[in-house]
């Protein structure tokens, strides 16, 4: 995929779990992908997703990128049913905007239930955050403009 660098990061944080370089609990993993548990959880149940590849954010995302990203949504859905969240429709998926990207590497965010955040988590990964893109709104801009604006 065009959007990618192949090399990774030794500095990215996110590269090195996925090259199993720390002691972070993967919940699921496949060869493309490897899903974890935030360190600051905004949710009872907040996951991370992460390419192995490395990738910036999700403005470095292009239209190749759709079943890239088509794959992360999938995968966390599967690790909420996993952690037998009851409701998939009180469910938030989506990617910080730059630059409130926390580390440099694309990362989707699974949160639940999305009705119990609390106002912190409202601001970071609500509907009304300007910091927050659900992955459908990415899936869309990707689709119609081959990019994320």
């Amino acid at each position: 995929m065009g959007s990618q660098d192949v090399s990774g990061d030794e500095d990215c944080p996110f590269c090195l779990i996925a090259n199993s370089q720390t002691d972070t609990e993967i919940l699921m993993s496949d060869d493309e992908l490897v899903c974890f548990r935030d360190t600051k959880p905004g949710a009872a149940h907040h996951y991370l997703v992460i390419p192995r590849k490395h990738i910036k954010n999700c403005k470095a995302l292009q239209g190749d990128s759709i079943l890239l990203v088509e794959r992360m949504k999938a995968m966390g859905r599967s690790v909420l049913e996993k952690q037998r969240v009851s409701d998939p429709d009180d469910v938030r998926m989506g990617f910080h905007m730059p630059p409130f990207s926390s580390v440099p590497h694309l990362y989707l965010h699974a949160l639940a239930p999305a009705s119990k955040m609390d106002l912190r988590s409202q601001l970071h990964y609500g509907p009304q955050s300007h910091w927050f893109i659900t992955v459908d709104k990415v899936l869309a801009q990707l689709r119609t403009c081959g990019r994320v604006r």
